[in-house]
């Protein structure tokens, strides 16, 4: 059977709703992002809604960016419409006198049954209901969202668990930094401080959601939301969440006991009202990770070469090392978590698969009982096995959230220099390490004493920028001597002296074996001048002598950009054990193996960081529908139906996605087994 492919001119994206060709604009990229929440979230009918809608205000014509008519069957005229939606870029602010929401109103009012409206930039959202006063005057009411569907008012007000959303595409990320945003521009804060008071109300939502079976008590309603009384209330109900999130266990060393949320009751009704509708722990991981991520990388981002690794090469990096359920995983430069959320969601699946099978139910057939059951099962595994150590204390916090937000986790997340010699770490870390470790703390006494894992997926700060000088930290690493070349052989030697400074992902590589159990691996992102240039032909000499090199992958250049556009190769690594090593060493003679190698040509974005798609021979975007089951609405019966709709979307220009399955293959091949 023939796949069916759509071409899409150059310039151009398919709309989602109607199928048509449009410019691709920062405005339509808003809109296409509302149409897939109309679709999957709010779950209307394609056929309710229309695209570019023309509306008759006075003498004159205007389109609107989306309209909703009150159901399938009735009349596309401007007296069925029940909805307006008008979508903007960025640029675009609410006060707009011409682009506006009072754009919006003025749609609203020469519609006459139109009683609901958006109107969003992506930064910022206002939903207005429209009612006619005693005088007969047009008034519009502050809303927290629009109805879905089945126009029940109650679930946009204080929603229950059953009705909770799972975000689709970009709408998290929408609403987050829509929140944000509110908070920099009402709250008169900087953006960190502003992202760490929305990270307390983040912690609340997913606090909420776990204290099942308790009622829902992360909500603010549309009245409370309009009256400093019903604001009042919410900031209550919500600082009594926030202090059960202070006492949970996984959360110390995040929050003191006298920490508060700072934000006044307006400005917290209105971020809980944004994010109230959706599950946080249920929508998907890489949604969650995306909008999360992003938001970290706009605010957290330092000058320590910090350049927060792209989702798919910590997807690909994961999916070749393969850690199990029982491995112990760490990231020695944790960043915002994305190595580690990565590596548990993988083991997760294989958990999520044997509690399937322990309890006979597949996963949406679980009661409450069963899915806390579940949760246990997470949040013991990432307990005992997920770690991570980071220098900056604000980059610790950011991966605990975004650990929790990811299932759980975030207690071994610890703040350290993990280069520093182990007996000069704090003994506030030591204690936390060595009882996650569940090993003697008076064991940890230097370099040769800690390596507790199994597996590390890690991505170092690097960079001539920032060297390491310090005598006590360069006298642990055979990488940090200074090391002399044979000129007849090639060979190089280790001499006893050091070099006055070393860049940091030098000495990353070394620690990281350091880390590493005998026989363990790990995959590690590193500048490709240390893999090639001729004057670090030592460091090859090194890991060749202590490790097994599994596989080199040679990332685009653009990988980290924008930002950053050093270029880069991941290292699959295995820590040779000591026999291995001195077997080599007696025969004078290094194992003879094949290492996997591959070339990723296209990685998905451009080098401004705008997403690359796939193209036909002449130039085109390409798109392959996809069939999606979407549940409705029953519009007959009390329940629900699931219906088929294509998915029109374009395929991102992308071979990180390629290189694990081929790698397997390779690997089986080879008889390697993990």
């Amino acid at each position: 059977m023939k796949t069916k492919v759509i071409v899409i001119p150059e310039g151009k994206v398919c709309d989602y709703i109607d199928g048509k060709f449009r410019n691709d604009t920062p405005e339509e990229y808003v809109r296409q992002t509302i149409e897939k929440r109309l679709i999957n979230e709010h779950k209307y009918d394609r056929d309710q809604i229309n695209v570019e809608y023309t509306i008759q205000i006075g003498s004159g014509k205007k389109r609107a960016d989306l309209v909703i008519f009150s159901d399938t069957k009735v009349e596309k005229n401007q007296e069925n419409i029940k909805i307006i939606i008008e979508c903007k870029s960025e640029k675009v602010e609410a006060n707009n006198a011409k682009e506006g929401v009072s754009q919006l109103k003025s749609y609203m009012s020469a519609c006459p049954n139109s009683e609901w409206g958006m109107w969003t930039n992506s930064k910022e959202k206002f939903v207005f209901k429209k009612y006619v006063d005693d005088s007969g005057t047009i008034q519009f009411m502050d809303y927290n969202d629009i109805p879905s569907a089945d126009g029940n008012l109650d679930d946009i007000n204080r929603p229950k668990r059953t009705t909770l959303k799972n975000a689709s595409d970009d709408n998290l990320l929408f609403t987050f930094k829509t929140c944000h945003n509110h908070i920099y521009v009402n709250e008169g804060m900087q953006k960190q401080p502003a992202f760490f008071e929305l990270l307390k109300v983040i912690f609340c939502k997913i606090e909420d959601e776990r204290n099942i079976p308790k009622p829902l008590e992360f909500y603010a309603t549309s009245e409370e939301r309009a009256n400093a009384d019903g604001q009042l209330t919410v900031k209550n109900r919500i600082e009594k969440i926030f202090d059960r999130v202070k006492t949970e266990k996984k959360n110390a060393k995040i929050f003191e006991a006298n920490d508060s949320i700072k934000l006044h009751p307006r400005t917290l009704a209105y971020i809980v009202s944004e994010l109230q509708k959706y599950s946080l722990l249920n929508t998907r991981i890489d949604i969650k990770g995306k909008a999360y991520e992003e938001i970290v990388g706009a605010n957290l981002r330092g000058d320590r070469g910090e350049f927060f690794t792209p989702r798919n090469v910590m997807n690909m990096v994961v999916e070749m090392i393969n850690p199990t359920i029982d491995e112990k995983v760490l990231d020695s430069s944790c960043g915002t978590g994305g190595f580690l959320v990565t590596a548990m969601t993988h083991a997760m699946k294989q958990l999520k698969t044997d509690f399937t099978k322990d309890i006979g139910k597949e996963k949406e057939d679980w009661d409450d009982y069963e899915k806390k059951m579940f949760q246990d099962k997470i949040t013991d595994m990432a307990k005992d096995n997920y770690y991570g150590f980071d220098i900056n204390p604000d980059l610790v916090k950011a991966t605990k959230m975004n650990m929790v937000m990811n299932n759980d986790g975030s207690g071994n997340i610890l703040q350290t220099n993990s280069l520093l010699p182990p007996h000069e770490w704090t003994d506030d870390f030591k204690t936390r390490l060595a009882n996650a470790l569940q090993v003697d703390k008076k064991s940890i006494k230097n370099k040769d004493d800690i390596a507790f894992f199994d597996v590390i997926v890690t991505n170092p700060p690097f960079g001539s920028k920032i060297p390491i000088k310090d005598y006590a930290i360069l006298s642990q690493f055979e990488l940090a001597r200074i090391w002399s070349q044979d000129k007849k052989t090639g060979k190089w030697s280790m001499t006893d002296r050091y070099q006055s400074s070393v860049p940091p992902e030098i000495l990353f590589i070394e620690r990281c074996y350091q880390f590493l159990k005998p026989g363990g691996r790990m995959g590690i992102v590193l500048p490709d001048a240390l893999l090639g240039s001729p004057g670090t032909g030592y460091i090859r000499e090194w890991l060749i002598k202590y490790t097994k090199i599994i596989s080199s992958i040679d990332l685009h250049e653009d990988t980290f950009q924008p930002g950053n556009g050093t270029q880069t190769s991941v290292l699959i690594l295995q820590r040779k054990t000591p026999k291995e090593i001195a077997t080599e060493e007696s025969s004078g003679q290094m194992a003879d193996y094949n290492i996997y190698m591959a070339i990723v040509d296209k990685i998905g974005h451009d080098k401004r960081g705008n997403t690359l798609f796939k193209r036909d021979e002449d130039g085109n975007e390409i798109m392959l529908p996809e069939k999606q089951n979407v549940i409705r609405i029953d519009e007959v019966s009390s329940g629900d139906k699931t219906s088929q709709v294509e998915s029109r979307e374009k395929v991102v220009d992308d071979q990180t996605v390629l290189v694990p399955g081929i790698f397997q293959e390779w690997k089986t091949n080879e008889g390697i087994s993990w």
